[in-house]
Protein backbone atom coordinates (compact mmCIF):
# COMPACT_ATOMS: atom_id res chain seq x y z
CA UNK A 1 0.00 0.00 0.00
CA UNK A 2 1.33 3.41 -0.97
CA UNK A 3 1.76 5.87 1.88
CA UNK A 4 0.21 9.30 1.37
CA UNK A 5 2.24 11.13 3.98
CA UNK A 6 -0.97 12.70 5.32
CA UNK A 7 -1.84 12.41 8.99
CA UNK A 8 -5.28 13.25 10.35
CA UNK A 9 -6.49 13.60 13.94
CA UNK A 10 -9.72 11.95 15.12
CA UNK A 11 -12.08 14.57 16.55
CA UNK A 12 -14.16 14.29 19.74
CA UNK A 13 -16.99 12.59 17.81
CA UNK A 14 -14.67 9.96 16.32
CA UNK A 15 -14.60 11.56 12.86
CA UNK A 16 -11.66 11.95 10.51
CA UNK A 17 -11.38 13.93 7.31
CA UNK A 18 -10.40 11.96 4.24
CA UNK A 19 -7.92 14.18 2.37
CA UNK A 20 -9.14 15.77 -0.85
CA UNK A 21 -6.35 14.11 -2.87
CA UNK A 22 -7.51 10.64 -1.79
CA UNK A 23 -11.20 11.44 -2.37
CA UNK A 24 -10.37 12.72 -5.85
CA UNK A 25 -8.25 9.70 -6.76
CA UNK A 26 -10.94 7.27 -5.55
CA UNK A 27 -13.78 9.39 -7.00
CA UNK A 28 -15.48 9.69 -3.62
CA UNK A 29 -18.02 12.51 -3.72
CA UNK A 30 -19.87 14.27 -0.93
CA UNK A 31 -22.84 12.22 0.24
CA UNK A 32 -21.54 8.86 -1.03
CA UNK A 33 -21.34 5.85 1.26
CA UNK A 34 -18.09 4.40 2.56
CA UNK A 35 -17.80 0.85 3.88
CA UNK A 36 -15.63 0.51 6.99
CA UNK A 37 -14.21 -2.81 8.13
CA UNK A 38 -11.17 -4.40 9.79
CA UNK A 39 -8.96 -6.86 7.89
CA UNK A 40 -7.05 -9.89 9.21
CA UNK A 41 -4.13 -7.69 10.30
CA UNK A 42 -6.51 -5.46 12.29
CA UNK A 43 -6.12 -2.58 9.85
CA UNK A 44 -9.08 -0.28 9.34
CA UNK A 45 -10.16 -0.39 5.70
CA UNK A 46 -12.30 2.30 4.08
CA UNK A 47 -13.87 1.25 0.80
CA UNK A 48 -16.23 3.10 -1.50
CA UNK A 49 -19.60 1.35 -1.19
CA UNK A 50 -21.81 0.50 -4.15
CA UNK A 51 -25.16 -1.10 -3.38
CA UNK A 52 -25.71 -1.60 -7.14
CA UNK A 53 -22.46 -3.58 -7.37
CA UNK A 54 -23.60 -5.71 -4.41
CA UNK A 55 -26.53 -7.05 -6.49
CA UNK A 56 -24.46 -7.50 -9.64
CA UNK A 57 -25.61 -11.10 -10.30
CA UNK A 58 -29.27 -10.15 -9.85
CA UNK A 59 -28.86 -7.15 -12.18
CA UNK A 60 -27.16 -9.31 -14.83
CA UNK A 61 -30.01 -11.86 -14.71
CA UNK A 62 -32.57 -9.05 -14.84
CA UNK A 63 -31.09 -7.42 -17.96
CA UNK A 64 -30.49 -10.81 -19.61
CA UNK A 65 -34.24 -11.40 -19.25
CA UNK A 66 -35.10 -8.04 -20.81
CA UNK A 67 -32.61 -8.65 -23.64
CA UNK A 68 -34.21 -12.01 -24.47
CA UNK A 69 -37.42 -10.16 -25.43
CA UNK A 70 -36.23 -6.74 -26.61
CA UNK A 71 -32.77 -7.28 -28.15
CA UNK A 72 -31.60 -3.81 -27.13
CA UNK A 73 -28.06 -3.49 -25.81
CA UNK A 74 -28.26 -2.80 -22.07
CA UNK A 75 -25.68 -1.44 -19.65
CA UNK A 76 -26.14 -0.93 -15.90
CA UNK A 77 -23.65 1.19 -13.98
CA UNK A 78 -23.03 2.29 -10.46
CA UNK A 79 -21.55 5.78 -10.03
CA UNK A 80 -18.11 4.62 -11.22
CA UNK A 81 -18.18 1.47 -13.34
CA UNK A 82 -20.23 -0.67 -15.67
CA UNK A 83 -21.42 -3.50 -13.43
CA UNK A 84 -23.60 -5.44 -15.88
CA UNK A 85 -24.06 -5.48 -19.64
CA UNK A 86 -25.74 -7.50 -22.34
CA UNK A 87 -25.66 -7.26 -26.13
CA UNK A 88 -23.13 -6.65 -28.87
CA UNK A 89 -20.65 -4.57 -26.88
CA UNK A 90 -20.60 -6.32 -23.51
CA UNK A 91 -16.90 -7.20 -23.66
CA UNK A 92 -15.90 -3.61 -24.51
CA UNK A 93 -17.64 -2.07 -21.50
CA UNK A 94 -18.07 -4.58 -18.66
CA UNK A 95 -16.19 -3.73 -15.42
CA UNK A 96 -14.72 -0.54 -16.93
CA UNK A 97 -14.97 2.97 -15.52
CA UNK A 98 -17.83 4.99 -16.96
CA UNK A 99 -17.18 8.04 -19.12
CA UNK A 100 -17.16 11.59 -17.82
CA UNK A 101 -20.33 12.15 -19.90
CA UNK A 102 -22.20 9.52 -17.86
CA UNK A 103 -20.78 10.90 -14.61
CA UNK A 104 -22.23 14.28 -15.64
CA UNK A 105 -25.69 12.71 -16.19
CA UNK A 106 -25.46 11.28 -12.66
CA UNK A 107 -24.36 14.59 -11.11
CA UNK A 108 -27.01 16.52 -13.05
CA UNK A 109 -29.61 13.86 -12.15
CA UNK A 110 -30.51 13.74 -15.81
CA UNK A 111 -32.35 10.99 -17.72
CA UNK A 112 -32.19 11.24 -21.50
CA UNK A 113 -33.66 9.75 -24.66
CA UNK A 114 -31.60 10.73 -27.72
CA UNK A 115 -29.95 9.82 -31.03
CA UNK A 116 -26.29 10.80 -30.91
CA UNK A 117 -22.87 9.54 -29.95
CA UNK A 118 -23.05 7.61 -26.68
CA UNK A 119 -19.81 7.44 -24.76
CA UNK A 120 -20.14 4.63 -22.21
CA UNK A 121 -16.47 4.42 -21.22
CA UNK A 122 -13.64 6.76 -22.14
CA UNK A 123 -12.54 4.29 -24.83
CA UNK A 124 -15.95 3.11 -26.09
CA UNK A 125 -18.28 5.37 -28.04
CA UNK A 126 -21.08 4.42 -30.42
CA UNK A 127 -23.46 6.40 -32.65
CA UNK A 128 -26.92 5.11 -31.77
CA UNK A 129 -30.36 5.75 -30.34
CA UNK A 130 -30.25 5.54 -26.57
CA UNK A 131 -32.29 5.84 -23.41
CA UNK A 132 -30.53 6.60 -20.11
CA UNK A 133 -32.43 6.33 -16.82
CA UNK A 134 -31.27 7.01 -13.28
CA UNK A 135 -31.21 4.44 -10.48
CA UNK A 136 -32.59 6.67 -7.73
CA UNK A 137 -32.48 5.07 -4.28
CA UNK A 138 -34.06 7.13 -1.51
CA UNK A 139 -33.18 10.34 -3.36
CA UNK A 140 -29.55 9.36 -4.08
CA UNK A 141 -28.46 8.52 -7.63
CA UNK A 142 -26.75 5.12 -7.41
CA UNK A 143 -26.20 4.48 -11.11
CA UNK A 144 -27.69 4.32 -14.58
CA UNK A 145 -29.63 1.92 -16.78
CA UNK A 146 -28.75 2.47 -20.44
CA UNK A 147 -30.58 0.96 -23.41
CA UNK A 148 -29.13 1.55 -26.88
CA UNK A 149 -29.66 0.35 -30.41
CA UNK A 150 -29.08 1.25 -34.05
CA UNK A 151 -32.85 1.50 -34.62
CA UNK A 152 -35.10 4.21 -33.23
CA UNK A 153 -36.51 3.49 -29.77
CA UNK A 154 -40.30 3.27 -29.77
CA UNK A 155 -42.35 5.11 -27.13
CA UNK A 156 -43.69 1.87 -25.66
CA UNK A 157 -40.12 0.56 -25.29
CA UNK A 158 -39.06 3.79 -23.59
CA UNK A 159 -41.81 3.26 -21.00
CA UNK A 160 -40.63 -0.29 -20.35
CA UNK A 161 -37.03 0.92 -20.01
CA UNK A 162 -38.17 3.55 -17.50
CA UNK A 163 -39.92 0.81 -15.52
CA UNK A 164 -36.69 -1.20 -15.37
CA UNK A 165 -34.78 1.62 -13.67
CA UNK A 166 -37.70 2.24 -11.29
CA UNK A 167 -37.73 -1.48 -10.46
CA UNK A 168 -33.99 -1.52 -9.66
CA UNK A 169 -34.40 1.67 -7.61
CA UNK A 170 -37.22 0.17 -5.55
CA UNK A 171 -35.34 -3.13 -5.15
CA UNK A 172 -32.39 -1.25 -3.60
CA UNK A 173 -34.42 0.93 -1.25
CA UNK A 174 -34.11 0.32 2.49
Amino acid sequence: MKATGIIRRIDELGRIVIPKEIRKKLKINEGENIEIYIDEEEKIILKKYSNVKNIKDFVQTFIDSIYSSYKYNIVVTDTDKVIAAVGNNKKEVINKEISNNLIKYIKDRKSINDKNKLKITEDFEIDCYYNINLINVNGDINGLVIFYNEKEIKDIDTKIFNISSIFLSKYLED
